[in-house]
């Protein structure tokens, strides 16, 4: 049996944990996390959150699409930069909250400030617990921003 919205409902914890049904669980605000990782690296691309529209849209076209908090709409990735993520694989965690897709990142780079990746920094402790600071991972940026989205 599906819901309207095309996903099976949610059962209980053994059908969720262990069954073959998916019944992903969107929270208060109708959204779930999705992690996009490099099919090919394994590497953090970025993280987003989709809603049952978007979700659903996904799986039809195999291409992530998105729901922007900020925007309040569907933010079908790379339609503006040509840099979109094509599915590869889509898993859940065990309780079907949080999803991780796997892409192939098609184009310059995933993140709006022109990197490959927009998990670009890493937060190093200094020593003897002396602050916290930021770290860049990658050494630049992979596309002009400007050039692609008009500002930045």
């Amino acid at each position: 049996m599906t819901l309207d919205n095309g996903f099976a409902p949610r059962g209980g914890k053994g059908e969720i944990e262990e069954g073959a049904d998916f019944a992903p669980k969107f929270d208060a605000d109708g959204l779930i996390a999705a992690m996009a990782i490099d099919a090919t690296t394994n590497e953090p691309l970025m993280l987003a959150y989709m809603n049952v529209e978007s979700l659903r849209r996904t799986l039809e076209i195999g291409e992530a699409v998105y729901w922007s908090r900020s925007r309040q709409e569907f933010w079908h990735k790379g339609a503006t930069s040509g840099h979109t993520q094509r599915i590869v694989e889509i898993r859940t965690d065990c309780d079907q909250d949080a999803l991780v897709l796997v892409v192939e990142q098609i184009g310059a780079g995933a993140c709006h400030t022109g990197r490959n990746s927009c998990f670009y920094r890493k937060v190093v402790v200094g020593k003897d617990g002396a602050g916290v600071k930021l770290e860049q991972t990658e050494s630049g940026k992979s596309f002009d921003p400007a050039a692609v989205y008009g500002k930045h």
